[in-house]
């Protein structure tokens, strides 16, 4: 929705110029002579069809189409009968047709083989209708196009889906995606599990500190909003500013059939064919704790965590496995849930002790280990599993008892004080349902190995990432069929 030239001004980034120039890397077309001189605000790129002829028999062709705005008529058509000149001399059959008064220029594709695949994948159409020049990938895909103007009931802006979610798009967008999600689902072969929500749409805007794309999902079912919070859980005050990753809210009891819960549900499932495995997949570290204490988070805390809490994940200097920090607000059912907790260790074989620390009672669950080598006297070596204690009105747990040290002394600057979580802060609409937040500048190799997912965005836009300091995700203006939420990318 920004002309190239322009968004490199606003973002003033280098890199926003590599990414240009790998996307025309293989088309022989120079940005700067070829669509600069004609080029208006709005580039737009379609997946229109599944199966351009509609048989499944001969293979599912998908339709792709490009629509880039023009300013001036005159060069985008100089521009687009040069184009198609090189491919006849590069020895491409050219066809030219006139469809509903519009002259459509493509790639002759022999009639029993115009559906196969290498024929559509390396084929090319072109029209000019209106102010826009449109390209696609077989020239059917035009003439639906052309259709689609001349009918207006058939093209997305009547889609009710489509002008509901595009009443969320934020005014300072730079890009807008929409998703109908079924058809997402068919074509990338994946099964759309617990199919909730049917539509998405992604909207992108720069600001100076970085990058906030924000994404709002559609449904016809009637699911709950979560509750939104006007700040920051006051619970962060204990997090030290050196988290790795941290996640904040209320309410943990109501996590399960929450909108954000069957959302989550919903994506997990159809990517990894089970929720459940996409969860381990995803929060790899938070699974480990799980199993080290012999935990069920829904079952065993949850289940009592009606109020705020906040959990972060540290750097541990000793392992490859972070420490971890859980904190919770009191209520009624904290004394019950803590006994509950303790139980556990116990039937687990871990110690349940008392100690001070700081002056204050501490409880902590051990393992006592023995160990016997070469013929030496055998030695003890009580190993913490996990501690816990009472500060003002938060009940906090950790895995490290240096940690709670620090914690308890409130000498340390806290995760309200990093400048980077501050910032995302700043960004993110309130009221909202809480945050995750990512330092990746600082603990990017852990994160990496922890959440094997991010290897993989990491690949998309490698320029980006590069620059990426912290991302901070968040949920937030819910109402019934909508769910609204956004990430921001903070960038150098």
């Amino acid at each position: 929705m920004v002309n190239p030239d322009a968004l490199q001004k606003i973002a003033q980034k280098r890199e926003l110029s590599q990414i240009k120039n790998s996307l025309l890397a293989k088309s022989n077309i120079n940005y700067q002579d070829d669509l600069k001189p004609w080029l208006n605000n709005e580039i737009t790129l379609a997946v229109t069809t599944l199966d351009i002829d509609r048989d499944p028999d001969n293979g599912l062709q998908t339709g792709y189409l490009m629509a880039l705005a023009t300013k001036n008529p005159v060069k985008s058509r100089e521009f687009l009968e040069l184009l198609f000149s090189k491919r006849a001399f590069a020895g491409n059959n050219l066809e030219i047709e006139r469809y509903k008064g519009v002259k459509v220029i493509y790639d002759h594709l022999d009639d029993h083989q115009e559906y196969s695949p290498s024929q559509i994948s390396n084929s090319l159409a072109g029209a000019i209708v209106n102010n826009f020049v449109l390209f696609a990938n077989h020239p059917q895909v035009i003439k639906t196009a052309i259709n689609n103007l001349q009918a207006p009931d058939l093209n997305l802006v009547s889609s009710l889906e489509y002008q509901k979610a595009s009443q969320q798009i934020p005014k300072n967008s730079l890009a807008v995606t929409f998703f109908n999600l079924p058809e997402i689902s068919k074509w990338q072969k994946l099964e759309l599990a617990e199919s909730t929500y049917h539509s998405q749409i992604l909207s992108l805007a720069l600001n100076s500190q970085g990058l906030l794309a924000e994404s709002t999902f559609l449904t016809n079912s009637l699911v709950p909003p979560s509750l939104p919070l006007s700040q920051p859980v006051p619970a962060l005050q204990y997090i030290p500013e050196s988290t790795t990753l941290a996640i904040s809210g209320a309410n943990l009891s109501n996590l399960g059939n929450s909108d954000l819960a069957k959302l989550w549900k919903q994506g997990t499932a159809t990517i990894y064919g089970s929720s459940e495995d996409g969860i381990s997949r995803l929060i790899q570290p938070l699974i480990k704790i799980q199993q080290n204490l012999n935990l069920n988070f829904s079952q065993d805390i949850f289940s009592w965590v009606t109020r705020e809490y906040a959990l972060a994940l540290l750097p541990n200097s000793e392992n490859t496995t972070p420490n971890w920090v859980f904190i919770v607000e009191k209520t009624p059912q904290l004394a019950a849930g803590i006994a509950h907790l303790d139980n556990i260790a116990s039937s687990s074989g871990f110690n349940v002790i008392s100690l001070i620390l700081n002056g204050q009672k501490v409880s902590a669950w051990t393992q006592i280990i023995t160990t016997n080598e070469n013929n030496k006297p055998i030695n003890i070596d009580t190993k913490v599993k996990g501690v816990h204690t009472t500060l003002n009105n938060y009940e906090i747990f950790t895995s490290d008892l240096n940690i709670l040290k620090e914690i308890l002394s409130q000498k340390q600057r806290s995760l309200l004080e990093n400048p980077k979580f501050k910032n995302s802060l700043a960004v993110i609409p309130q009221p909202n349902q809480g945050y995750i937040y990512l330092d990746w500048e600082n603990s990017q190799n852990i994160l990496k190995r922890q959440l094997p997912v991010l290897k993989f965005v990491e690949l998309l836009d490698k320029p980006l990432f590069d620059n990426l300091q912290a991302l901070t995700f968040s949920s937030y203006h819910t109402q019934p069929g909508i769910v609204t939420g956004g990430v921001f990318l903070q960038l150098h």
